[in-house]
């Protein structure tokens, strides 16, 4: 049995000695395994070693939801068609001065005017001849070169042109008014309906103007926009330019 037992002895020193170092390496590796898993998960609520330190960043109170922008518009118009609302509004037409006393034109034009109005008063119209001009200073009631008299006669209801002196009377028997001052244009020029936009008409005016024209003629020229029946023009220095009618 002694024998055995020492026969035995080196394979149990081996064993033992195999233990120990089992023991030894198994010693590590519990320290080693819970510092890896420390690294990998942590605890929820439990703050890092590291983060401990750390100052605490305070989030604005006022912080509101989050604001999605606008999509930009699908079509950029250019910076013109942009309205300005700054942009001033159109200087409003100047009002027309009516005027209706003679005593306060020129001279040359109130004789004028009273020559005219006696020889169509006289029912005459050949009375109108010496007013008419000749030439350059013709007055103008048709195409140049062509008897102003007889034009007149053509332009009337009647062949001896009395209509027509009617319709001269009742023009220069209105208010007037001033047209081109201060121009190599300037003229007096009736009736006042001439210059006066007929949607601004008072109901007197209206009158007036029912004087020469009818009332469809008046609906007419609303739809037209303008005053378009016959009208006289006089220039300051006395002659007779036009007895016209039409725009």
């Amino acid at each position: 049995m002694k024998r055995q037992m020492l026969a035995n002895r080196p394979g149990a020193v081996r064993f033992s000695a195999l233990l120990f170092a089992g023991l030894v390496v198994s010693s590590f590796l519990p320290h080693h395994t819970a510092f890896a898993l420390s690294e990998l998960k942590q605890i929820p609520g439990q703050a890092k070693e590291e983060d401990k330190d750390a100052p605490e960043v305070e989030e604005p109170d006022d912080v509101g939801p989050m604001q999605i922008p606008m999509p930009d518009p699908l079509v950029n118009k250019p910076a013109g068609d942009v309205k300005d609302d700054s942009a001033e509004d159109p200087v409003p037409a100047t009002p027309v001065e009516v005027l209706s006393d003679v005593s306060k034109i020129p001279q040359a034009v109130a004789r004028m005017r009273e020559l005219i109005v006696e020889a169509a008063a006289s029912g005459d119209i050949e009375r109108l001849r010496p007013l008419l001009g000749k030439g350059p200073t013709q007055t103008q009631v048709g195409e140049n070169g062509t008897d102003p008299v007889e034009v007149l006669k053509g332009l009337s209801g009647d062949p001896d042109g009395i209509e027509i002196l009617a319709i001269l009377l009742d023009v220069l028997s209105t208010g007037f008014v001033l047209v081109d001052k201060g121009t190599p244009e300037e003229m007096y020029v009736w009736p006042y309906f001439t210059e006066k936009s007929l949607s601004s008409l008072t109901a007197p005016e209206k009158v007036d103007l029912l004087r020469l024209v009818t009332a469809g003629d008046f609906i007419g020229m609303e739809e037209g926009g303008n005053y378009n029946f016959y009208r006289v023009g006089i220039t300051p220095d006395g002659q007779w330019k036009f007895f016209i009618a039409g725009d």
